[in-house]
């Protein structure tokens, strides 16, 4: 009912305006005619009338020019007065209305100034020029009252309104903010889906790749060689499927029976990798150092150090012209170190005729695994090695331990 009276209201503004002025000037041919109890009127009822319609021809624009109309207003409010009337609220009604407009529409300050000095007017012209027989008090106390409520109305609609713009501006500022937020969290669940693919398409392919080709070299000198690299690549062609298929499952609803509950690769699987890339013909070597014992990845963490290790490695069969890799795990108080380095093929890499290692900033493997690395709090540095071949060093947060922690475990392989 509120909502749809204040539609109404904004829509026919200026026809609610012109009955307001109407209804003043008509209450006034009354209040020209108000005598105090006893006395009788000296002047006739017309020029009461006439200043009061003036104030409330005024009032129509009291929206737009709230001090214009309140000084207009109060100039005809004294010259009733100064004619010799009494001050009651029918008289003094378009002067209410100016000074609600007033406080609604301008700040605290310049209503109250308006306000004060209106009433400082009205009071010493009705002191001055009011009926002889009209008591003190409605010369002062009762033009005084009438004129600070309706002020004190319109400061009070005007908190209230400035409050509930105030309101509806911060909620539509964290509905923006709530959609902002969910966009950015969809671009990032986009971006960690695309490197989930990046790293199962490029490192199976590549490794096929690299099984097909040894295969194809070997099929007419050595046929059992052959057709068991031809088992190795259908092996890897199988594991990509399935891996591809976990990848594309994050896409699928919660709710669907058909999502893959496969859980994902960490440090637990380099065995399989190894075993996988040996089978293409890449010799890598798995060790740990002696700093510390190894501990538990977060799943995260896990997941980000196998996905390194195997773009790392999966590069050294695209671009390193080797057979050989190593990767060294150390684990610290803090932080899991992981370092992929290859010998290359050629001189070494500070000559111009370095081999054809990818540079360390170009290429999206390189990127995704930099993403990778600082999603979960770690950082990653690339590039070639001063003795030739290239280097990948991944730097990866530990959990931190608990105080009723065991004793180091013995130092395991992965």
């Amino acid at each position: 009912m509120l909502t749809t009276w204040q539609t109404y209201q904004r829509d026919h503004a200026r026809s609610i305006d012109a009955a307001l002025a109407l209804l003043l000037f008509g209450l006034s041919f009354s209040g020209s005619t108000i005598t105090f109890q006893g006395g009788t009127s000296s002047v006739p009822w017309w020029p009461a009338v006439l200043l009061t319609g003036v104030s409330c021809a005024a009032l129509l624009w009291r929206r737009d020019h709230p001090r214009t109309v309140v000084a207009v207003v109060t100039g005809c409010a004294v010259g009733v007065a100064a004619l010799g009337y009494l001050l009651t609220v029918l008289l003094l009604g378009p002067v209410m209305v100016g000074l609600f407009a007033l406080a609604f529409r301008t700040d605290r300050r310049t209503a109250n100034t308006y306000t004060l000095v209106t009433i400082g007017l009205l009071v010493v012209t009705a002191m001055a020029a009011g009926p002889a027989a009209e008591p003190l008090v409605l010369k002062t106390i009762a033009p005084t009252a009438w004129l600070l409520l309706p002020t004190s109305l319109g400061t009070v609609a005007r908190m209230r309104s400035e409050y509930l713009e105030t309101a509806q501006t911060r909620a539509e500022q964290a509905e923006r903010t709530r959609e902002e937020l969910a966009r950015h969290r969809v671009a990032e669940e986009r971006m960690r889906i695309a490197r989930e693919l990046h790293d199962v398409v490029a490192h199976h392919l590549a490794l096929a790749n690299a099984q097909a080709g040894t295969a194809a070299h070997v099929v007419r000198n050595r046929p059992d060689q052959a057709q068991q690299m031809l088992a190795e690549l259908s092996a890897t062609t199988s594991s990509a499927l399935r891996e591809l298929k976990a990848a594309v499952g994050l896409l699928r609803q919660t709710d669907d029976p058909e999502a893959p509950l496969e859980p994902a690769p960490g440090l637990a699987r380099l065995p399989d990798l190894v075993a996988a890339l040996s089978a293409a013909g890449l010799d890598v070597t798995v060790t740990v150092a002696d700093g510390g014992p190894p501990r538990p990845l977060s799943p995260g963490a896990d997941l980000t150090a196998y996905r390194i290790v195997q773009e790392a490695l999966t590069n050294v069969t695209k671009h390193a012209g080797t057979k050989e890799a190593r990767v060294e795990l150390a684990y610290s108080h803090e932080w899991l170190s992981i370092a992929v380095t290859d010998q290359g093929a050629g001189p070494p890499a500070r000559k111009p005729s370095a081999p054809a290692a990818p540079a360390p900033d170009s290429g999206f493997g390189l990127i995704g695994m930099r993403e990778r690395a600082h999603s979960v709090g770690g950082r990653l540095r690339t590039g070639p090695r001063p003795d030739g071949g290239f280097q990948v060093l991944a730097e990866l947060p530990l959990p931190s331990r608990a105080p009723e922690d065991p004793s180091p475990k013995e130092d395991t392989a992965p």
